[in-house]
């Protein structure tokens, strides 16, 4: 049986509420790839309500900030975040509260915890959540951290129908170089092309679509904008985002 008719069948196997739970969760693509022999880092009892509404629902959709404001807030929480908050976060299978857990982890500068961000980064078990992993990892810059988020590209990169955190891990790899004065992102920038060229290939013939159908020029070059994207590896709002981490670090 082939991987795709496995999950067909493992997808039929679970009732319709569990599939809604784990969409919700965030494990909107169920796949199996070459870390699914490693043992993600889980909580055995269920977050309380309580511990929801105060660790998680005022932080998950605020993680990118870096405004004063946001700074003094978690400044102010620092000291209530312990070893138990952070890994209850990270234990929880849902991408809300493995997200906040990878921020909290680095802003009270838990490389300790390395491995099991790292874990949850390769195996992409849950939307949206990789690319705090990625920033969390980032602003490690430890050796060990940045082995993750290469071990991510060498596979995720040849898995064209896996379109996951591809991009924001290759921003993180390109920050670690500016930093460290090393260029490791060299060493996956075949791979990031292969992972590309269909995209790139789909929108050239949009493009070339919408000049025979008479688009503006305008529209031509609001479209051109995503070729750029493709090839861009800008670390300026990543830069920003572990600087504000480190103030909040240190304080």
């Amino acid at each position: 049986m082939n991987l795709n008719n496995w999950f067909k069948k493992k997808n039929k196997d679970l009732s319709e509420e569990q599939q809604v739970r784990l969409h919700i969760a965030g494990a909107t693509v169920r796949h199996q790839s070459d870390f699914k022999d490693l043992e993600s880092f889980t909580n055995k009892e269920k977050l309380s309500q309580g511990f929801i509404d105060k660790w998680v629902r005022p932080y998950y959709f605020e993680l990118d900030k870096t405004n004063d404001k946001w700074i003094e807030q978690l400044i102010k929480i620092k000291p209530e975040l312990t070893d138990e908050v952070i890994l209850k976060n990270l234990g929880d299978f849902n991408w809300r509260t493995r997200q906040t857990g990878s921020f909290f982890s680095a802003i009270c500068d838990k490389k300790e915890f390395t491995e099991i961000i790292g874990v949850h980064l390769v195996k992409s078990e849950v939307c949206y959540a990789g690319m705090e992993y990625a920033k969390t990892l980032a602003s490690f810059g430890t050796e060990e951290s940045i082995s993750y988020l290469e071990k991510y590209l060498s596979y995720y990169l040849l898995q064209k129908d896996l379109e996951f955190d591809q991009k924001p891990v290759m921003v993180a790899l390109k920050y670690v170089d500016e930093i460290n004065g090393t260029n490791r992102l060299a060493n996956h920038l075949e791979n990031w092309e292969y992972f590309i060229s269909d995209k790139r290939t789909s929108q050239l013939s949009i493009i070339e679509k919408r000049k025979k159908e008479g688009a503006n020029e305008n529209e031509i070059e609001y479209l051109k904008q995503y070729l750029t994207w493709l090839k861009d590896f800008d670390t300026t709002q990543l830069r920003k985002q572990i600087e504000t981490i480190e103030k909040i670090k240190n304080s």
